[in-house]
């Protein structure tokens, strides 16, 4: 009987070692942890905008905020500048 050519087998020392699969491929890491903090940010931002906070501070005993007069303009007829577009 003819034998075919077998390559030569290295002799195994101890165990084998069986390799972890990790979890998240380690060339994508960054990028995941960069995306999972930008997300955790923008949840903070959104809930500490849309949650209405009560006024502070001590106001005078016949304060009353709903009588008060609010501005017509955000910018005072004074210091308004006129444009004229033609």
């Amino acid at each position: 009987m003819a034998q075919g050519k077998s390559k030569p087998r290295e002799r195994q020392i101890g165990k084998k070692v069986v390799e972890k699969k990790p979890l998240i491929n380690p060339r994508y890491k960054n990028t995941f942890w960069t995306a999972v903090t930008v997300v955790i940010l923008v949840i903070f931002f959104i809930v500490n905008n849309t949650r209405s906070v009560p006024e502070q501070g001590p106001y005078p005993p016949s304060y009353n905020p709903a009588s008060t007069v609010k501005p017509d303009t955000a910018v005072d007829k004074k210091l308004m500048m006129k444009t004229v577009n033609k």
